[in-house]
């Protein structure tokens, strides 16, 4: 069984990142996006993103007011270069690795486990994110950008390329893990186990201090909003948090064997 697709939720705050930064980019042409939009289409290469982002209602609307005009993909580029320029300035920022992942990234390549990754980012962007993590303890065998691909998510081809780098002949063969719906479709568009999580997740979009604080009702309440919502995706199996994901790799691989 081999394993790909930590992604951004490998590393504490990675999606708190780009929100950031997508809010700053719009807001400079005074257009207001909340919290919540911007996180809907997170998982996404970030140029995708922002061209969702354009397409809700509110956003369309207010473009319009403003700029008495429809928007166009020249107002999608122009926003996407100031995100950029938000995202660099904080993106060394976000590299702590999530309690448990270094632990179980371990257990899973002691077992000879192939680890890939895929992600929203782009090339650039890793160059920048990877290190910082590999000084956390945080790498895998492979990692995957959509800038030479026909797509990124949800479209199939990151997993697919890393298939093609580590050697991995079947899709059966391939766990897809991940914390946005786009990940969760980027598994099953690509045909292997797909595994959503809950806790960290830009799904939940609470950073651990905010978990914490959290009624133990309420905390339940979110944690079964996301995990339908995933298993509506069309996720195999959706866990609390990755100290789980050894027992669904077992539970795989008896159903295969």
């Amino acid at each position: 069984m081999c394993y790909y697709g930590l992604g951004r939720n490998g590393c504490r705050l990675w999606s708190f990142a780009p929100v950031a930064a997508f809010l700053k980019a719009f807001a400079e042409q005074g257009l207001t996006v909340t919290m919540e939009e911007a996180r809907g289409p997170m998982g996404m290469t970030k140029i995708d993103h922002i061209r969702e982002l354009f397409k809700l209602t509110s956003v369309t609307e207010q473009f319009k007011q403003s700029y008495n005009r429809s928007w166009t993909e020249e107002d999608v580029v122009s926003i996407y270069k100031e995100f950029e320029k938000h995202l660099f300035a904080s993106l060394e920022e976000y590299t702590t690795p999530i309690p448990g992942v270094i632990e179980v990234i371990g257990k899973l390549k002691k077992d000879g486990i192939k680890i890939g990754s895929t992600t929203g980012y782009t090339t650039a962007m890793m160059d920048i994110v990877l290190p910082g993590a590999a000084a956390h303890g945080y790498t895998t065998d492979n990692c995957v950008t959509s800038n030479h691909l026909p797509a990124g998510r949800p479209h199939p081809y990151m997993i697919y390329q890393n298939m093609i780098d580590l050697a991995i002949p079947s899709v059966q063969s391939v766990i897809k893990y991940g914390d946005t719906i786009a990940d969760i479709k980027e598994g099953v568009n690509a045909g292997v186990w797909t595994v959503g999580v809950i806790l960290g997740s830009n799904e939940m979009g609470l950073t651990q201090e905010e978990t914490e604080k959290l009624s133990a009702e309420e905390l339940n309440r979110r944690m079964a909003a996301v995990r339908k919502r995933m298993y509506m995706a069309g996720a195999h199996y959706v866990v609390n948090t990755i100290a789980e994901l050894p027992e669904i790799i077992e539970i795989i691989n008896h159903k295969m064997n």
